[in-house]
């Protein structure tokens, strides 16, 4: 049964050059778990937002959106709040009180419930969730992916019956956003509420959708079954984004539906990779003098908080593209705040080129750039032209229109930044940072919101960084980026480096922080971790003799 039909919707924002949807058909029926992805700006978010009117944006739009049956801009105000829900991308955007168990009660409140209904709602929603643990913490005290469970409950307590999501695990790191996956999968598969997910990490959403949905310069380009995504996206710029066992299958097999879990892909791949040897693990010497170096620091935001740094060091080489992964609230943010000057440490030294930075106060000027998290915090004018320019001196016209180009901003020139889509902001920051020629460049989570097709784009500026001696140091939670492009990657818990190795030995050691490819192959192939190690070893390189 149609919950959701779409005809013929195309749309325009008012300050927009280009059309953001183009003639979209679609239908999505009642307890459909849909994925819907595609590059950074190809017109997902603008769509999921047409699907909830209350937030619906502004702009021109032709064709027609039904809910139930019932043209969607003739809801009333209480079913839009009750029964469509809407999860964002940021988890800190959608908090509104202080306390968990307000930011539970807050929209039942709004919609007149009484306070025993209230009650019953809410210790439901959180017995389902288990997050009594978090029930009375503030907000501002919680995890990421904690964060973004509370905003997921908040919306669910209303009861809604067709739930939309935007790149909900954007900002969790990759044991969180397995986690949040799943919660997912049971709110469909147990409460039957339609689920429609906008993502660029596929992993996990993959084995638990039942359709795929894939969009590019705003038109839908392919709606199929993640069993069928494979073959239909191969030779697309798409096909790179897919899960590993897609990948590695549709890469090497000719039939019509392969594997989606990792689970399937290993009993195909055990008979597929018989007699292969180990993966050997490349040289990746680099040596460079060490350019900066961290001893012993400590850190605390207030007198009577915890220490969030303990007594973390760290060499990062000249030239050197190091990743630093962990998970949600480990301390990696605040790490390169200190490293990049934002905040002194309490205690500890830090070296770089040479120089103590404390007793060398100007060391950063024009020496250092940092990318943080929330690229919202570096925009100050009101078009894109205008920001990038501010921010530089002694960029000529020409460095600054090539840049524009390579970071696929020339349409969006006269737009305000904050009227981008998420990637698109997120580019507009990268390529200030960029621009300002730094021998150091802190990154912190630089691929959130970027489609694959731009991630290989970034990687090759952050190599030619490396090559002119400019040092990058990345925050990350994206994992296959890391294992492909980084020199070296740490893991940082409870406030320091707990292992730290290049790429191939770190991952192929790990057991849950590690990509696809390697939790495919682990027991099969080791030292595998790129699909296309194993592809490779499938195709007889390195076959034992």
């Amino acid at each position: 049964m149609e919950l959701i039909k779409i005809n013929n919707l195309s749309f325009t924002y008012k300050t927009g050059q280009v059309t953001a949807l183009k003639d979209i058909d679609l239908v999505i029926g009642k307890g459909e778990f849909v994925t819907l992805c595609g590059k950074s700006g190809c017109g997902k978010t603008t769509l999921l937002r047409l699907l909830k009117p209350s937030i619906s944006p502004f702009g021109e739009k032709t064709g027609e959106i039904f809910y139930k049956g019932e043209p969607i801009l003739k809801i009333s105000e209480l079913e839009d709040a009750s029964k469509i829900g809407f999860v964002m991308q940021n988890p800190d955007s959608q908090l509104i009180t202080e306390k968990v168990w307000s930011e539970l009660a807050f929209g039942l409140e709004s919609l007149g419930f009484s306070n025993g209904e209230i009650r019953r709602k809410v210790s439901e929603m959180v017995s389902f969730f288990g997050i009594e643990d978090i029930f009375h913490k503030k907000t501002s005290e919680l995890s990421g992916g904690q964060k973004q469970i509370v905003n997921l409950a908040s919306v669910l307590v209303m009861q809604p019956d067709f739930l939309i999501l935007d790149e909900p695990t954007s900002q969790l790191d990759p044991i969180c956003a397995s986690d949040f996956i799943k919660t997912l999968e049971k709110i469909n598969r147990e409460l039957g509420i339609t689920v429609i997910l906008s993502e660029h990490r596929l992993e996990e959403a993959f084995p638990v959708s039942d359709r795929i949905i894939v969009m590019d310069g705003g038109k839908i380009i392919c709606d199929t079954t993640p069993q069928k995504a494979g073959k239909l996206l191969k030779g697309s710029s798409m096909f790179d984004a897919l899960p590993a066992p897609v990948r590695i299958f549709s890469s090497l097999c000719d039939e019509e539906e392969g594997p989606i879990t990792v689970r399937e892909g290993k009993k195909w791949l055990s008979e597929a990779l018989k007699n292969k040897m180990p993966v050997a693990i490349p040289a990746n010497e680099n040596n460079s003098p060490v350019f900066l170096q961290a001893k012993d620091l400590w850190f605390k935001y207030d007198d009577g908080d915890s220490y969030v740094i303990k007594g973390a060091g760290l060499s990062v080489k000249k030239g050197e593209f190091f990743a630093l992964l962990g998970g949600n609230g480990a301390g990696k943010s605040t790490l390169i705040s200190l490293l990049g000057g934002l905040v002194p440490c309490r205690r500890g030294k830090i070296i770089i080129d040479g120089k103590d930075i404390k007793k060398h106060k100007g060391l950063y000027d024009g020496f250092i750039s940092i990318l943080p998290q929330n690229p919202l915090l570096t925009f100050s004018e009101n078009t894109v032209l205008k920001d990038i320019k501010s921010s530089l001196i002694n960029v000529d016209d020409e460095e600054i229109n090539e840049a524009i180009r390579i970071f696929g901003l020339e349409k969006l020139t006269d737009s305000h930044p904050y009227d981008l889509s998420g990637g698109e902001q997120q580019k507009l920051a990268l390529c200030k940072v960029f621009l300002r020629k730094s021998r150091i460049v802190f990154l912190d989570e630089p691929t959130k919101g970027l489609d694959v097709a731009f991630k290989k784009t970034l990687a090759g500026l952050i190599k030619k960084l490396n090559e002119n001696s400019v040092t990058v140091i990345m925050v990350s939670h994206d994992i296959e980026f890391s294992a492909e492009y980084a020199s070296r990657c740490a893991l940082f818990f409870d406030g320091n480096v707990t292992a730290l190795d290049e790429p191939y030995s770190f991952f192929k050691n790990n057991y849950f922080y590690t990509t696809g490819a390697n939790r495919l192959a682990r027991d099969i192939l080791p030292g595998a971790i790129l699909p296309r190690d194993i592809i490779n070893a499938f195709k007889g390189e390195g076959e034992n003799e």
